[in-house]
């Protein structure tokens, strides 16, 4: 008889686990000092993308709504496995507590503008990649549309990736949108138009909300893993 949804979901956060603490073991020159927002999202339904903000994780939800979510943090010297149940946050958002601190960005709320050009961050594994996309806009859309950059052209696996800003005042990089998707149009004269969807400041202010208890949340536990 086939195994059941849970019996394998179990093997596979066991090989996850077992696949982190070898590569961790192996890194004997890494530091913790490199690190990435950019998370992987394990969950029964498979795999996505999320991203760890200074206010939580988030990630789209695309394969659990609810559940067990394993949330894979990739540091300097290897990746580290935290196990989470997933908390909807509203609009196709989510959110999972972690217990250690991970490596987080700042949110902005300023959306860019048509023409503006944004980064476009994912990971596969322990290779991670960035792409630049300019910002697009459609009066048939409401909503933040980006060019199709190669490196999401067939990228299934990579909805979520994080869409980033360099703040005009600071200069530093900032989280604005994770990507959502992609749309095609076709216009009355036969031609179409392909965008890449993205979920962004109109959406992810959510998140903040969420946090209203940021500076009263329990403190951060101590692991010999996670110096």
């Amino acid at each position: 008889m086939p195994r059941s949804t849970s019996a394998t979901w179990a093997a596979r956060r066991a090989r996850l686990l077992s696949a982190a603490l070898l590569v961790a073991l192996a890194a004997c020159q890494g530091t913790r000092n490199l690190m990435d927002p950019i998370l992987e999202i394990q969950t029964p339904g498979g795999q996505e993308l999320g991203v760890s903000t200074d206010y939580g994780v988030l990630f789209l939800g695309r394969t659990a709504r609810s559940g067990e979510v394993s949330v894979i943090a990739w540091f300097g010297d290897g990746p580290s496995l935290e196990l989470s149940v997933v908390e909807p946050l509203g609009e196709g958002l989510y959110t999972a507590e972690t217990q250690i601190r991970l490596p987080v960005v700042p949110i902005t709320f300023r959306t860019p503008r048509p023409g503006d050009r944004v980064r476009i961050s994912g990971r596969r594994g322990r290779d991670s990649w960035e792409a630049e996309a300019r910002v697009l806009s459609d009066p048939r859309v409401e909503g933040l549309l980006l060019a199709i950059p190669d490196e999401l052209e067939d990228a299934g696996d990579q909805v979520g990736a994080a869409v980033f800003v360099n703040d005009p005042d600071t200069g530093r990089r900032k989280l604005v949108a994770l990507v959502s998707g992609k749309l095609e149009l076709t216009g009355e004269d036969g031609a179409t138009a392909r965008y890449l969807t993205a979920m962004g400041p109109e959406q992810i202010w959510r998140l903040v909300t969420r946090r209203q208890d940021l500076l009263q949340r329990r403190r951060w536990i101590y692991r010999e893993d996670v110096l």
